[in-house]
């Protein structure tokens, strides 16, 4: 059960009755653009991500609160 040419060419039919021929073109730039936001997104540095993660703070308690205590 794989994609083969038979697979390939009933999609491309069915995209074509979805979409008829003059519109193609144009569902095909949206796509290409979406696809090159995407790869530029997940270009991303891992680096920079974790920089921000970890910068908050936010998740770990403060020592004020025990100091209220005594």
């Amino acid at each position: 059960m794989g994609f083969g040419p038979v697979e390939a060419i009933v999609i491309v039919v069915i995209v074509l009755v979805i979409f008829g021929a003059g519109r193609l073109t144009g569902v095909g730039k949206a796509l290409g653009q979406g696809l090159r936001e995407f790869r530029q997104e997940a270009a991303i540095k891992p680096e920079d991500e974790t920089d921000d993660k970890s910068g908050g703070g936010e998740a770990t308690p403060t020592s004020t609160s025990s100091d209220d205590k005594s």
